[in-house]
C-alpha cells in the first residue's frame, strides 16, 4: 500500500468503525420483534375506516374499519344514519374454514374489499374469485363462466367459450356460435341468419356478441388465434401428494402473436354482413369498449395499435358498414390507454369526451363527434386528470379526480373536483389537504370522502354532493399504535435531474432513533412507469399505495437503518414529460433522480449515513430495479434483495412490457437486462422467488442465477416451494422470507454477524 493511499484508507476504516459502533448488533429477539411487527401492530388502531362502496341504486354504502380483533365490515344508509354489520363475519368465517381446511377467525377474514351478489359476497382469495353465502356456512371458488383471455390478448382455447343465447333487446331473436359461425334463431328455434365463413382458425367469439338497442343489427368479432405460449411450472411439494405436479399456464410475451380481431357487421333485416375496413385499424393491440348509440345507426369502439403510439375512435354506420376515424392520437413515445376515457354525450355520439396528454398533462377535451374536431378542452393547467368519476349530460357537468391542482400541497394528493363541459366552474368538492378516497352514490346526491395524510390518520365523511358535511362516519384513533412506538415518516422533496421536478419521497427512522448516530441507508424501490407508489395515505398497512407498506420499512428500520422510498422520473402520476423517462428505458428506473434525492438528504442530515454505499430492494418491477441499481451504479448502491423479478422484459407478461419497451422487441429489451448485463455485478445480492409465481415466469429469476453463474458471480438465492408472486404469502412462512431479507442487510450493511436461527 502507498503511503499516498493510506490516509483515504484509514479514513474509510475510521468512518466504518464509527458506522459499526452506532448501531448497536441486532440480536434474535430484535430481529424477531421486527418480522412480528405487523401482526403486532396491525390491531392497535380503532374506528380506522377504508374507502367505502355504494349499493347500487341504494343511499347504502358499505366500508371495513378497524375495532379491537381485526377488522369488521359495516353497512350504514345516508339517510337515516342506521347501520349495522355488512354481513355475518363468522357465518363467512366458518364457509372459509371448512372451504379450505384451515382456521379463519371472524375478525381477521381474509380479503379487503367485497361485493353482494346472489345470495351472499364475492371477492378475490389469492388472486381468484370466490362466494360466500350469506345463508349458510358455505363458501367456494368461483368456476370459470366464461373463456379467459391470457393478458387480454390471446383467448384459452383450453376453455370452452360461453356460449349461452343472447337475446336481443325487443326478445325476438337470439343468438350464439354454432361450429365457430354466427346463427341467429327466432322464438320458435328457427334458424334466420347463419355465416358461412367461420372456422377454427378464423372463429366467430360468441362472447363478442353485441345488439344494437333496436334489435335490427348486431355486431360480432371474427377472430384468428394468436401464438399459445404456455409457461410449465413444477409444483415440486404438493400438499394431496407426493410427487411433484406440473402445471401450465398461457402466457403471452412481448413479441408474440396475438388474437386478431375483426368486427363483422350483421343486418337482420338484409341477411347481409360486412367485415368493417381493417384499414382503419391497422396491426390491432386492442379493440375495446365496443357500444352502440342509442339511436342503433351507429356504433363506435376504441383501437389501440401495437406499439401504444396510435389510439384512435373509431365510428362505424350502421346502414353501410363503413367506418370512419372520429379521433386519432398518436406520440412519440407511448399512448397510456389504461387510463385511457371517451364518453359519448347522451349516447348518440354527436359530442364525444376524451382524454389525452397532447398538451403535456392529462386533461379532458369536448369533441365534435360528427367533424372530429376540437370544440373545446374541459380542463387545463399544470397537472393531470387523474379518473373520471361522473358525466352528467344534461347538466353538462363532469365530476373527477385530479392531483397537483393545489399549490403548495404534495403533487400526488388526490382531490376531486366539478366542471362544466365548456371548462367553466371548476369547482373542488374536498377542501382538506391531504389524499382523498372519494365514492359516490348512484344518483349524486351523497359522496363518502376518506382522506388522510402519513401524518393524519383516516378521517371518513358523509357529505351531499356540494359539499355540505351530512356526519362524520369514522375517526382513527391511534392512541394504542402511538403508544406502541408508531410515529409517522418523514415527508422529503429534493430536485431531480432536471434541476427542476420536485422528487417527494418518505423517510423511516427507527423507533429508538438517536440524531447523534449514524445509519446506512436502504430504499425501497418500485419504479413501475403503471402508477406512483410512495404512500399518501395514513393508513402504516397500506392501501392502494403500492410496494412495500410503511410497516414493512419501519420493521426493517427498527434494525438499525434508515429506510426510505421516493417517486423518481419514469413513474406516473406527474406531467408526460416526467413519464417519458421510462419509454424503452426501464433500466433507467429513475436512478438519476434517486440518487439526488439521496445526497440531498444526506447533506442536510448528519445521521443520514450513505458513505458505505445504499441498500435496496424490491419486489416485481421492484426486482428488476433493485438489480438495475447494483449493475449500473455500483459506484452507489451495495447490497440489494431482489423478490420476484422480472429481470428481462421480453420474458414477462405481453400487456405491461409492450405498454413502455414498445414493439416490435428491439435492443433497448437487451439494455434494460439484468441478465444480459449480469456481468456487472459487483455488490450483494439476495434473490428471492415463489416457484409458482403466475405474475413473473419464474424462469425469469432462474435465467439471472444462470448469467450471475456464467459471469462467475458470488450471490445468494432463495426459491420458496409453492411460493406465488407474493413469495412466501400464500403457502409458507412469509416470516421467514423477510426474516432473510432483513439477516442479509445486517450481514452486508451493517457488516454485523446474524444469530444461528437453526439453533434459536
Amino acid at each position: 500500500m502507498t503511503h499516498a493511499l493510506l490516509p483515504r484508507f484509514l479514513a474509510s476504516a475510521l468512518l466504518l468503525m464509527i458506522t459499526s459502533v452506532s448501531v448497536m448488533a441486532a440480536t434474535a429477539a430484535d430481529i424477531r420483534a421486527s418480522v412480528e411487527l405487523r401482526q403486532n401492530w396491525q390491531v392497535l388502531t380503532r374506528n380506522l375506516a377504508f374507502p367505502a362502496h355504494w349499493l347500487p341504486g341504494t343511499h347504502e354504502f358499505y366500508y371495513r374499519v378497524t375495532v379491537a380483533g381485526g377488522f369488521a365490515f359495516i353497512k350504514e344508509n345516508a339517510d337515516n344514519g342506521q347501520k349495522g354489520p355488512a354481513f355475518d363475519q363468522t357465518l363467512v368465517a366458518n364457509g372459509l374454514s371448512k372451504a379450505q381446511a384451515e382456521n379463519v377467525t371472524a375478525l381477521a377474514l381474509p380479503f379487503d374489499d367485497f361485493w353482494y351478489e346472489d345470495d351472499g359476497i364475492g371477492f378475490y382469495l389469492h388472486y381468484e374469485p370466490w362466494h360466500c353465502s350469506l345463508t349458510q356456512a358455505n363458501c367456494a371458488k368461483k368456476p370459470e363462466t366464461s373463456q379467459p383471455m391470457a393478458d387480454d390478448e390471446v383467448r384459452d382455447l383450453r376453455v370452452p367459450a360461453d356460449n349461452h343465447l343472447r337475446p336481443s333487446p325487443d326478445g325476438k331473436l337470439q343468438a350464439h356460435v354454432v361450429d365457430h359461425n354466427l346463427q341467429v334463431v327466432d322464438q320458435h328455434g328457427k334458424i334466420v341468419l347463419l355465416s358461412q365463413e367461420g372456422t377454427a382458425g378464423n372463429f366467430y367469439d360468441p362472447q363478442t356478441i353485441q345488439w344494437s338497442p333496436d334489435s335490427r343489427y348486431l355486431v360480432i368479432f371474427r377472430v384468428t388465434p394468436g401464438y399459445a405460449r404456455y409457461v410449465t411450472r413444477v409444483l415440486s411439494s404438493p400438499q394431496t401428494q407426493l410427487q411433484p405436479e406440473v402445471i401450465q399456464q398461457l402466457y403471452p410475451k412481448p413479441g408474440d402473436a396475438i388474437d386478431m380481431e375483426q368486427p363483422v357487421l350483421f343486418d337482420l333485416h338484409t341477411g347481409k354482413h360486412t367485415d368493417i375496413d381493417a384499414s382503419l385499424f391497422p396491426n390491432a393491440y386492442d379493440l375495446a369498449n365496443l357500444y352502440w348509440r342509442a339511436d342503433s345507426k351507429t356504433f363506435a369502439f376504441e383501437y389501440t395499435r401495437r406499439g401504444h403510439q396510435q389510439a384512435r375512435l373509431i365510428e362505424v354506420d350502421a346502414a353501410s358498414g363503413k367506418g370512419r376515424v372520429v379521433i386519432d392520437e398518436t406520440s412519440n413515445t407511448f399512448i397510456y390507454q389504461w387510463r385511457g376515457y371517451r364518453h359519448d354525450v347522451s349516447q348518440l355520439g354527436k359530442e364525444v369526451i376524451w382524454l389525452s396528454e397532447r398538451d403535456g398533462w392529462a386533461h379532458l377535451y369536448l369533441y365534435d363527434g360528427k367533424r372530429g374536431k376540437v370544440k373545446n378542452l374541459i380542463t387545463q393547467g399544470n397537472w393531470p386528470v387523474r379518473e373520471v368519476v361522473h358525466v352528467d349530460d344534461e347538466k353538462r357537468q363532469i365530476w373527477f379526480a385530479a392531483s397537483g391542482v393545489n399549490a403548495g400541497e404534495d403533487p400526488y394528493f388526490v382531490h376531486y373536483y366539478r366542471v362544466n363541459f365548456d371548462g367553466s366552474g371548476l369547482t373542488e368538492i374536498t377542501q382538506t389537504a391531504a389524499n382523498h378516497h372519494v365514492s359516490f352514490s348512484d344518483d349524486m346526491q351523497y359522496f363518502v370522502d376518506n382522506y388522510s395524510r402519513v401524518d393524519l390518520p383516516n378521517v371518513a365523511e358523509l357529505k351531499k354532493a356540494d359539499g355540505t358535511l351530512v356526519r362524520v362516519i369514522a375517526k382513527a384513533d391511534i392512541s394504542q399504535l402511538t403508544a406502541a412506538g408508531f410515529k409517522a415518516p418523514q415527508v422529503f422533496v429534493a430536485k431531480g435531474r432536471d434541476g427542476k421536478s420536485d422528487i417527494w419521497g418518505l423517510i423511516v427512522k427507527p423507533q429508538h432513533f438517536d440524531p447523534s448516530k449514524h445509519y446506512p441507508v436502504i430504499e425501497n424501490i418500485y419504479a413501475g412507469p403503471h402508477d406512483s407508489f410512495v404512500p399518501k395515505d395514513f393508513w402504516p398497512f397500506g392501501y392502494h399505495s403500492g410496494g412495500d407498506k410503511v410497516i414493512g420499512m419501519q420493521a426493517l428500520a427498527n434494525l438499525g437503518f434508515i429506510v426510505v422510498q421516493m417517486d423518481g422520473m419514469g413513474t406516473a402520476n406527474r406531467s408526460k414529460a416526467f413519464h417519458d423517462v421510462a419509454w424503452k428505458n426501464l433500466g433507467d428506473s429513475g436512478f438519476p433522480d434517486r440518487i439526488l434525492w439521496h445526497q440531498a438528504a444526506a447533506k442536510k442530515f448528519p445521521w443520514y449515513d450513505i458513505s458505505n454505499g445504499v441498500g435496496i430492494y424490491g419486489a416485481s418491477a421492484g426486482g428488476q430495479s433493485t438489480l438495475s441499481a447494483l449493475l449500473f451504479h455500483p459506484e452507489f448502491y451495495s447490497v440489494g434483495v431482489a423478490f420476484a423479478g422480472c429481470y428481462d422484459n421480453r420474458m414477462d407478461k405481453m400487456s405491461w412490457n409492450e405498454q413502455w419497451m414498445g414493439w416490435p422487441v428491439d435492443d433497448s429489451y437487451l439494455r434494460s437486462s439484468a441478465v444480459v448485463n449480469a456481468a456487472k455485478l459487483q455488490g450483494q445480492l439476495l434473490i428471492i422467488f415463489g416457484e409458482q409465481d403466475s405474475n413473473v415466469d419464474p424462469s425469469s429469476s432462474l435465467q439471472l442465477v444462470n448469467a450471475l453463474i456464467n459471469a462467475n458471480k458470488d450471490f445468494e438465492l432463495l426459491e420458496v416451494p409453492g411460493g406465488e408472486h407474493s413469495v412466501g404469502r400464500s403457502t409458507g412462512p412469509i416470516d421467514y422470507v423477510q426474516r432473510r431479507q432483513f439477516m442479509f442487510f445486517i450481514k452486508h450493511l451493517l457488516q454485523q454477524p446474524t444469530p444461528n436461527w437453526n439453533k434459536q
